[in-house]
């Protein structure tokens, strides 16, 4: 038997290991532990899903697109990866109606609660507080000073 085939039934373990660590910001062992699953079973597109959830945690919005982008062309029906694009999308300056599309999309075509559940939590946050006027992006502009006709008399 093959080292690695013994710990095929780790794959799973080894997966939400990963996301937790991803969660706890510990990237290094998040990295280390999709690494691990992706040597398992190299056909699943979840430890790309993870390496994208991890861009996305540290907002580094354009490369988390990516990896999302990547697994769905590979798997159309990640409504995981789907979800969490749609969320990557919708943080991004002017981006934040058509991630919100992406994620009215998952929320309809999927049947994982958890997905489910993400979906509408993140349409609720870019619905309150990204497409808020004034974003958070734009801030708030600086009240005009008012001019005083006194002044030098």
């Amino acid at each position: 038997m093959a080292p690695v085939q013994k710990y095929k039934d780790d794959f799973v373990l080894l997966l939400e290991s990963g996301f937790i660590a991803a969660s706890q910001t510990d990237e290094d062992a998040a990295v280390k532990l999709f690494r691990a699953a992706q040597l398992l079973q190299p056909e699943n597109a979840m430890p790309k899903v993870g390496f994208g959830y991890i861009h996305l945690l540290k907002l580094e919005l354009s490369q988390a697109c990516k990896k999302f982008e990547e697994v769905l062309k590979t798997d159309p029906h990640n409504e995981m990866a789907r979800a969490m694009l749609g969320l990557s999308t919708a943080l991004t300056v002017k981006e934040a109606d058509k991630g919100e599309k992406i994620l009215q999309e998952a929320l309809k075509k999927t049947d994982d609660p958890s997905v489910k559940n993400m979906a509408s939590t993140a349409i609720e946050f870019v619905e309150k507080f990204v497409k808020k006027h004034p974003t958070p992006v734009q801030g708030q502009q600086p009240a005009k000073k008012a001019k005083n006709p006194k002044k030098g008399k």
